[in-house]
This record gives C-alpha cells, sequence and structure tokens, in this order.
C-alpha cells in the first residue's frame, strides 16, 4: 500500500517564514546600531577623574624613585606626565584648572586641583601642596 502524501508531515520552515525573521532581526539589528554607543556622562566623568588621579599617583612615585621633579601637564582633554604619552579623556570630558602639577623627589608637591567636568557634572582632583596626597571630591 502506498503511503498517502496528506499524512506526512513537513518538517522545518517555509521560505517565507525564514525571510520574515530576517527582516525583523534586520529591523532589530538597525534601531540598535543607529542609537550609538551607550555611555554616561556620569561615567565618563568618574572613570576620567580615576584615570587622572592615577596618573598623579604615578608622577609622584616616579618622582620619589628616580629622585627627580616629574611634572604632570594638562591642556582641554589630555594630560602627559613628563616622558610618557599623551593621554586623553573622553571627548565630551573638560579637564580644567591648574595647567600643570610638579612632584619633587621629597613626595610633596607643587599642588593644585583639576577640574574633570562634562555637562553639569564635575569631579575635583585635589593634590595636596605640602604631602603631594591625591583625592577626588565630587562637586554638586
Amino acid at each position: 500500500m502506498a503511503p498517502d502524501m496528506s499524512d506526512r508531515r513537513q518538517n522545518g520552515f517555509s521560505l517565507l517564514e525564514m525571510i520574515v525573521v530576517l527582516a525583523i532581526l534586520g529591523l532589530a539589528l538597525g534601531l540598535v546600531l543607529t542609537r550609538g554607543p551607550m555611555h554616561s556622562p556620569r561615567l565618563d566623568v568618574q572613570v576620567a577623574a580615576r584615570d587622572l588621579a592615577g596618573a598623579l599617583r604615578v608622577a609622584r612615585g616616579r618622582a620619589i624613585a628616580e629622585n627627580r621633579p616629574v611634572a604632570v601637564a594638562f591642556a582641554g582633554n589630555l594630560y602627559r606626565i613628563d616622558g610618557s604619552a599623551v593621554q586623553q579623556v573622553p571627548r565630551d570630558v573638560t579637564l580644567t584648572g591648574s595647567a600643570a602639577i610638579r612632584f619633587t623627589p621629597d613626595g610633596s608637591s607643587s599642588g593644585g586641583i583639576v577640574m574633570v567636568a562634562a555637562a553639569a557634572l564635575r569631579t575635583a582632583v585635589l593634590v595636596d601642596w605640602l604631602t603631594g596626597r591625591v583625592h577626588m571630591r565630587q562637586e554638586p
């Protein structure tokens, strides 16, 4: 007896179903890509301030270890430790305040404040002139 063709089940998806699924995935991907990178100005300021504070601590340590003065210079959204590559903070973040902070071999510094800001968010990176200690303060 020959099998009846109407009783046989089909497995898999039809071409039309595959095209509809691919079209939906393409639209979803298009929406995600046009949104651009996800980031927060608050996180940009916090990360830039932490990186800058870390660079200032490295400069102080280098001044003590190498027994020579080491300076950190600031301009716009760039900073540089003596003899090192220029570091850049995110595009929407600016550095204002002291143009340079210099650390001496005994650990002290010229002192200063560098404001890390984006939009209405600001964090101050402070360097104590006597001890060279670096700390951050969230500004209102």
